[in-house]
């Protein structure tokens, strides 16, 4: 199956496939990969190893994968879903840039953008958390429409019905 980059205002999301999720595992660019200093992160390669155990056990996850973060042809992070929606049509998300992009609002329109691949997907919802002591990602979740709905000794819990 093959999905689509998104594009949004001054990104393209790409879609991660096998092929890439090994060579951010393995930090080899391939040769049309355009990767920025720094990246992959680990966050990256924590994602990108989910993504290839997924990929190994349930399939392809159609358009709920893993997407590399392209600003001007360059990736600069990730984004993506922990996998299909749950059982009650609720999809997990999450996201990474590296520090030189941060505060310029590319989560947030990354994030926007991956709330209506969803959408349109037809899933219920869409969840994330982040610590507590990261505002900043909270306030991407809440950029994005997502609503803090718990929080516990670690963790603000956000969440979005479609």
């Amino acid at each position: 199956m093959k999905i689509e980059n998104v594009t949004t205002e001054r990104l393209v999301l790409r879609p991660m496939t096998v092929d890439r999720a090994e060579r951010v595992v393995g930090r080899e660019a391939g040769p049309d990969d355009r990767w920025a200093e720094g990246y992959p992160g680990a966050g990256d390669v924590r994602s990108a190893d989910g993504f290839l155990r997924g990929f190994a056990e349930r399939g392809d996850p159609g358009v709920f994968r893993t997407y590399e973060i392209r600003l001007d042809g360059v990736t600069v992070g990730g984004i993506g879903f922990h996998g299909p929606p749950d059982e009650i049509g609720v999809a997990t998300v999450g996201y990474g840039l590296l520090p030189q992009v941060r505060g310029n609002g590319y989560a947030s329109e990354a994030l926007r953008a991956l709330v209506e691949v969803a959408r349109v997907a037809g899933a219920a919802g869409v969840k994330g958390d982040a610590d507590l002591t990261n505002p900043a990602s909270h306030r991407v979740m809440e950029a994005a429409g997502m609503r803090c709905v718990a929080e516990d000794e670690k963790l603000r819990h956000f969440y979005l019905a479609l």
